[in-house]
């Protein structure tokens, strides 16, 4: 079902940016916005371990770092089918985890000092587990779609503006739009891409869950965790970028009420009972 609705948002998203492109920068502008957005965005797909990895000022682990991490990622990978990915430390108290690489070749999983500390052994393994359904799921990929797409959105709402600051009406009254529908899409295109492309990425995370709870056979242990995580990460901060918010378990910043719309993570009352409903079926 999540696939599904991921599909189908992809294809509002670029639908989209058809219908925006075509009204805002006609056929020209929207292709050399979308161009642009796909040049930025294929380097941070290309480099984005580096990146995010360095951000976090994360440290690679070795086997005798931590034997037991290393050999519960062994088993699920075996499970899973896909390689085993690099394994990182974060020195930061908030307990999270996150996945990155552009593909299962490629891929880290990055843990705090916090989560160490904190869950049990089967509560990390749903944790890894989930990590690793996105690293199989190749949702580093499906992200970066999503955010050039939103992206190119974005840049011709710029682009428009811009027009018509320092060329005032001429290029609209070309198209035969009307102002005021432009400045309208202006600022309603941008924050419709932004939207669609936090849903798509609260559809990926409850797919990782699923996948994660399938890949340890308990799917109680990921939701024991998601408790935990939940309500610690509250009580201790972290200094974490917006822009990768979206990549850890559960969200590091904090918000709600009306931000609750652009959050790149589903309610955590959603994930926990959706993993519950996996043991006990759905109660009414």
């Amino acid at each position: 079902m999540n696939t599904i609705k991921t599909v189908l948002l992809m294809s509002v998203l670029t639908i989209l940016l058809v219908f925006v492109g075509n009204i805002l920068g006609g056929s020209g502008g929207m292709m050399i916005a979308f161009l642009f957005a796909v040049v930025m965005n294929f380097g941070t797909y290309w480099f984005s371990d580096k990146i995010v990895l360095r951000m976090y000022k994360a440290q690679q682990l070795q086997r005798e770092d931590n034997p037991e991490l290393f050999r519960m990622t062994e088993e699920l990978t075996a499970r899973a089918g896909i390689p085993m990915p690099k394994l990182y430390i974060i020195p930061n108290d908030q307990p999270n985890a996150f996945a990155t690489g552009r593909n299962p070749q490629n891929a880290a999983v990055a843990v705090t000092n916090g989560i160490l500390k904190l869950l049990s052994r089967e509560e990390l393994m749903g944790v890894i587990a989930h990590e690793l359904s996105h690293v199989k799921n190749r949702d580093i990929l499906v992200g970066t779609i999503a955010a050039t797409i939103a992206g190119a959105i974005s840049m011709l709402a710029n682009m428009a503006q811009w027009a018509m600051i320092f060329g005032g009406r001429g290029s609209s009254d070309e198209r035969g739009g009307n102002p005021i529908t432009l400045i309208v899409m202006m600022i309603v295109a941008p924050l419709a891409a932004m939207m669609i492309q936090m849903a798509i990425s609260r559809s990926r995370e409850f797919m990782a869950d699923e996948g994660g709870a399938k890949m340890t056979g308990n799917p109680l242990y990921l939701a024991n965790a998601l408790r935990k995580l939940d309500t610690t990460s509250k009580r201790i901060p972290m200094e974490a970028n917006s822009a990768t918010a979206h990549m850890f378990i559960v969200s590091p910043l904090r918000g709600g009420g009306f931000t609750k719309l652009f959050s790149t993570h589903p309610p955590m009352e959603e994930r926990v009972a959706k993993l519950e409903a996996m043991v006990y079926g759905s109660i009414s």
